[in-house]
């Protein structure tokens, strides 16, 4: 399995599959690589580069979670970009993805083609934030991957009209069977990061936002999303007429990416980069 050693000493996972135009897919605060399961298809004819980030999925736990921030996130980006010897790339961020591309617009505009946003801006609604807390480290009650399944469906009812085939690819992706049940596929002290950083105000982060000037923007929203708010969308859009947007109706935070809209809304984006 490829790994690169960070600076600080880390195994950090990643791919690096086909050839054309890099784009480096970074996941959500929780996930790991198999968020773009289900883009992938969509995105043939381009070399897609996927990052677990440190305490997450098949990269290494780190000992201090307080490196579980954006800024030692970006870092290992960088590094991963050095590992491979890319100068630039264009990047897929979902989420927490999103908030490191920013980031990186700000302190490394220079290697960016440019950023696609999947769910998330600059503002994030302290709604969404409320609902991250409310189960972030934690194990599930389910024993089984099907339990599991049922149970997300239960959860997040703002996605409508999902298959119980797709909760179930869901449930596999983020939980793995053991002994004593399911487990998640992060390091628990990943809730203590989330905690310490939300006891703060909120950070201003339309600088970030704006850091990006020069640079093809697309953002993609679910319309129930409860995490970017249509407001900060339309924000968004004023600062940024150029910016390709979609907003894919029936999806919570987070769309899967291989939604009609979502699907199309990326194409612009890889044409606007040609």
């Amino acid at each position: 399995m490829p790994h690169f050693t960070s600076s600080d000493g880390l195994q950090i996972y990643y791919t690096d599959e086909g050839t054309g135009l890099p784009i480096l897919c970074l996941a959500g605060l929780t996930r790991t690589t198999a968020d773009f399961d289900y883009v992938t298809p969509h995105l043939s004819g381009h070399r897609l580069i996927k990052m677990d980030y440190r305490g997450r999925g098949q990269s290494d736990f780190d000992n201090d979670w307080q490196n579980y921030a954006l800024p030692v996130e970006c870092r290992d980006v960088i590094e991963l970009l050095d590992h491979l010897g890319l100068d630039k790339v264009a990047i897929l961020g979902t989420s927490r993805g999103g908030l490191n591309a920013m980031g990186l617009a700000a302190g490394a505009k220079d290697r960016l083609l440019g950023v696609a946003l999947n769910d998330v801006g600059p503002y994030i609604d302290p709604k969404g934030l409320d609902f991250i807390r409310h189960y972030i480290g934690r194990n599930p009650a389910a024993k089984t991957h099907a339990e599991a399944a049922a149970a997300m469906a239960r959860a997040f009812p703002e996605f409508e009209d999902v298959p119980e085939s797709r909760w179930l690819e869901e449930a596999v992706k983020h939980y793995t069977v053991t002994p004593d049940g399911l487990q998640i596929t992060y390091d628990p002290k990943l809730r203590q990061a989330v905690e310490a950083a939300s006891d703060g105000p909120m950070p201003d982060l339309w600088p970030f936002f704006d850091a990006m000037a020069g640079l093809p923007v697309a953002c993609i929203r679910g319309a129930n999303s409860n995490l970017l708010s249509a407001e900060t969308l339309a924000e968004m859009q004023a600062r940024r007429p150029d910016m390709i947007t979609g907003v894919v109706p029936g999806r919570g935070h987070i769309p899967f990416l291989d939604e009609p809209v979502a699907v199309a809304t990326l194409h612009k984006w890889i044409e606007a980069m040609a």
